[in-house]
């Protein structure tokens, strides 16, 4: 079957940075939705028109892929607002940041926390790829069509390196 609109793929990659440091590698496939909200436009693209088995080598940009870096989307937030077993990794979705926090800090963001310090929480909205240049090597397990309930939810809830409030420990982007 031929990949077009409205279809599901399922695919396995291995993603690096310019200088060929590998970011994330994904050995078991997993199903993606055509013409929803799980891919980004370039490897939707790319992938118009194969089939089982094709091999795509893509080079995206920042602004193909996680957007630039945005260093008003990183916060200093007292320490004393947040319970006492947040950990580094952790994410605070923006509609739930505690009381007093910076109110300019935007709801529909998710934040991690990227530092800790005694009277410090420093947290970040931008995506964990954001301003990096990536090379993802694609490779193509299965097509098959989407169903009728899958169309309509517009997403098979896996989006490509999409990020959520996740548990500790958690790390994986996909």
């Amino acid at each position: 079957m031929e990949i077009t609109q409205h279809c599901v793929v399922g695919l396995t990659w291995t993603l690096k940075d310019t200088l060929g440091e590998v970011l994330d590698e994904l050995d078991s496939p997993i199903e993606f939705l055509i013409g929803g909200d799980d891919l980004l436009a370039k490897i939707e693209e790319a992938l118009q028109g194969h089939h089982v088995g094709a091999q795509i080598d893509l080079h995206l940009e920042p602004e193909e892929a996680f957007g630039d870096y945005d260093e008003n989307l990183v916060f200093l937030e007292a320490r004393s607002r947040f319970p006492k077993e947040l950990e580094e990794g952790h994410t605070v979705e923006g509609h739930a940041l505690p009381a007093g926090c910076n109110p300019d800090a935007p709801q529909d963001v998710l934040y991690t926390v990227t530092d800790l310090y005694p009277e410090h929480v420093v947290l970040d909205g931008n995506h964990p790829l954001a301003g990096i240049a990536i090379r993802i090597h694609l490779e193509v397990q299965s097509v098959r069509e989407a169903t009728q309930d899958e169309l309509e939810r517009g997403t098979l809830g896996t989006g490509f390196f999409k990020i959520e409030a996740q548990a500790p420990g958690n790390d994986l982007l996909h």
